[in-house]
């Protein structure tokens, strides 16, 4: 029978409940358990997918082809379970479900209200979506219930959790509050207030948190951490301090040190070895004493809410981690470089361009791919990335002036990049789309299996086959690829259905490689990704040619 741990936060949002609550995935996963997670989502949206970044931040793509929070990126880097659709869900999915049941007449009648309708609706996808790991034999399930306790959005999810873990019967259960203590810098100490609030307000909800992770700019004092306890009822021991880190990777032994895990399981009853954190250990020894720092341009125009590049930049911490490298990553804002011009890039070891909708900023992208191509700098472009490098290319190598996309302009004389109106999806089914189709339905979604052309810089990476998730709706153009590839530009992966171009690369450059997929989403920092790995070497075999030409 899976038991569950049920993570709630309290004060304010944005805490780190999802790395808390991954932390101690990877703690549990350690001591042999098999563990999985789900990330509950007030709002009413059906996903996040047609989402603003600035809003939202990061739209994390699964296996399966769904559209879900940025923590389940979390999930996947901390433990070995892969994510599906049924590990996020939302409120507007979850009265979509009942809407449709009441329409069918399954209700028979009654009149359809929040309880029990709505929340046994809730309990049946947190039931199904731990069913769904491990083959249905998961031995813990890490719900993370999203927003802050009293948020009137989040009520029907944490009653959903109440009920659940009544129905579930003694030691199948425990939460987990996480909350603030903000410190006051003119009374010198952290104040508790908050928390016991917090914790009062989840008391009358009818939850009775089994362990406080106290959120905090520092290690919370055993005088503090007693004063929480006596005024939330919660026992000293599972006051547990969490304060910032310099890296995510460092919270597992802090919480592990705390005895979290000791206290969970022996309230869920469950007997399993110690933990071995032997691995973690050696990925912070690995980030904390590098022997190589390498600088990159990441060129974009959502730099100033970097969660929109979450799972990316992870990605280069875990190449770094493999490399014994501090990987540097400075965000240009692609706007400035139209205005500025490209002399910013100079100083850079390597440049990427990552994914991205929208015509806004798309020429200073493109000056950052020409800037890569003819100074000979290393180049990742990630979906929009390689949309654009095809674009510069034909632009400025192919000779065919003008060249875009139809995102950006539907009348160009040459659309190298276009909107596919026919593909296949992961199911072989047929689907047709175009400018007027719903935007949460038009895209190429989830992981797709493509063979690799051999003796090219994608084969040295992957080998005979690459397998990486998906989220775009545009194309390159196959009209235009025997063009373009009889100007030198080479196309090192293609679909096994639509022979559309999935990677493409440039032969006479040191390393210069577009994706059409989304390879961050596959990296961890235990595995590292190849694609990552090699392009940070390519960036330190430049800036080591550079200092011995110097």
């Amino acid at each position: 029978m899976t038991k569950y741990v049920f993570v709630t936060g309290g004060v304010v949002s944005s805490l780190g409940k999802g790395i808390a609550a991954a932390s101690l995935a990877a703690i549990l996963e350690s001591r042999g358990l098999k563990v999985t997670m789900l990330k509950l989502d007030p709002y009413i949206n059906v996903d996040p997918g047609t989402m603003s970044p600035f809003q939202h931040g990061e739209v994390f793509v699964t296996e399966d082809g769904a559209e879900t929070d940025l923590d389940l990126g979390h999930y996947e880097r901390f433990i070995s379970s892969k994510m599906r659709k049924a590990n996020n869900f939302t409120t507007g999915q979850i009265y979509e479900s009942v809407l449709r049941k009441e329409r069918r007449g399954d209700y028979l009648g009654k009149t359809v209200q929040v309880i029990p309708h709505i929340t046994n609706e809730i309990q049946d996808f947190i039931a199904r979506g731990a069913e769904q790991a491990w083959d249905g034999q998961t031995d813990v399930a890490i719900v993370e219930i999203g927003g802050t306790v009293g948020d009137i959005e989040s009520l029907p999810f944490l009653e959903a959790a109440r009920q659940m873990s009544l129905r579930l019967g003694r030691n199948n259960a425990a939460f987990i509050h996480l909350t603030l203590l903000p410190f006051i810098a003119s009374a010198g100490e952290l104040k508790t207030k908050p928390t016991q609030h917090s914790v009062q307000k989840l008391r009358e909800i009818g939850i009775i948190p089994h362990a406080l992770l106290c959120r905090a700019d520092r290690p919370v004092p055993d005088e503090e951490r007693a004063k929480i306890s006596l005024f939330s009822n919660v026992p000293l021991d599972a006051v547990i301090s969490v304060w910032d880190a310099d890296s995510i990777y460092k919270i597992p032994a802090m919480l592990q040190k705390q005895g979290l895990d000791d206290l969970i399981l022996e309230t869920l009853h469950i007997q399993a070895p110690p933990a071995d954190l032997t691995m973690w250990d050696g990925l912070v020894d690995a980030l904390e004493h590098p022997a190589h720092e390498v600088h990159i341009a990441m060129v974009g125009k959502y730099v100033d809410l970097t969660e929109s590049y979450k799972s990316l930049t992870e990605a280069l911490i875990h190449a770094g981690i493999h490399t014994r490298s501090n990987v540097i990553v400075e965000y240009i804002d692609s706007e400035e470089l139209e205005q500025n011009g490209t002399t910013v890039l100079e100083r850079f070891d390597a440049i990427l361009v990552p994914g991205g909708f929208g015509k806004r900023g798309t020429e200073g992208k493109i000056a950052a791919i020409r800037f890569a191509r003819e100074h000979q700098v290393p180049y990742l472009g990630i979906c929009l990335g390689m949309q654009l490098a095809v674009i510069e290319f034909a632009r400025d190598v192919a000779g065919l002036v003008d060249a875009n996309s139809t995102e950006f302009n539907a009348e160009s004389p040459h659309p190298v990049v276009a909107l596919i109106n026919e593909w296949m999806d992961r199911e072989g089914k047929v689907e047709k789309r175009d400018e007027q189709s719903d935007l949460g339905g038009t895209m190429r979604k989830g992981s797709q299996r493509c063979p690799v052309k051999p003796n090219t810089r994608a084969h040295e990476i992957y080998g005979d086959e690459v397998n990486e998730r998906h989220r775009h709706r545009y194309e390159v153009n196959n009209v235009y690829v025997p063009r373009l590839e009889a100007a030198g530009l080479v196309i090192s992966a293609r679909t096994p259905t639509e022979n559309l171009p999935e990677m493409m690369e440039l032969p006479d450059h040191p390393w210069f490689v577009g994706v059409q997929f989304h390879p961050e989403f596959t990296s961890t920092p235990r595995d590292g990704h190849p694609l990552f790995t090699s392009y940070v070497r390519a960036a330190l075999a430049k800036q080591q040619a550079g200092q011995v030409k110097s």
